[in-house]
């Protein structure tokens, strides 16, 4: 028996570990422009003096080891889409939590396993203006 807990521990480790990752999606509802690199795509929590809007980004994460890593993995993944649009700007909409279910079979027994993935939205948007 404690044979079948330590597998079902190793098992649920991998999951965690391999299985997490950062996904995302963007809605074009304006123009789209070359893209550009993440790491030139700027968070606002506020809108800048002049902007245009080129879309909806969504992205989430549960591949961090802690709360934070996850939240960054998904603002990462939320810049990345942004970048494809050309977007060079992301005015975040809203941060939360998704939770689902994973089953682990362990021996003749299904185990489920809950993972929490940070989420985020926000506009795609090219600053013109900061």
């Amino acid at each position: 028996m404690a044979r079948h807990r330590l597998a079902a521990l190793l098992v649920i480790l991998v999951l965690l570990i391999f299985g997490g990752c950062a996904s995302g999606s963007a809605i074009v509802t304006g123009v789209v422009r070359a893209p550009l690199k993440p790491e030139h795509v700027i968070i606002y929590l506020e809108p800048p003096a002049a902007f245009e809007s080129i879309g909806l980004v969504n992205a989430s994460s549960d591949a961090g080891w802690t709360e934070q890593g996850s939240v960054d993995y998904a603002i990462q993944e939320l810049k990345e889409q942004a970048a494809k649009l050309g977007a060079n700007g992301v005015l975040l909409v809203s941060s939360g939590d998704r939770t689902t279910t994973t089953f682990v079979m362990s021996g003749t027994v299904l185990i489920p396993v809950p993972v929490t993935a940070k989420t985020v939205q926000g506009r795609a948007i090219f600053v013109t203006k900061k």
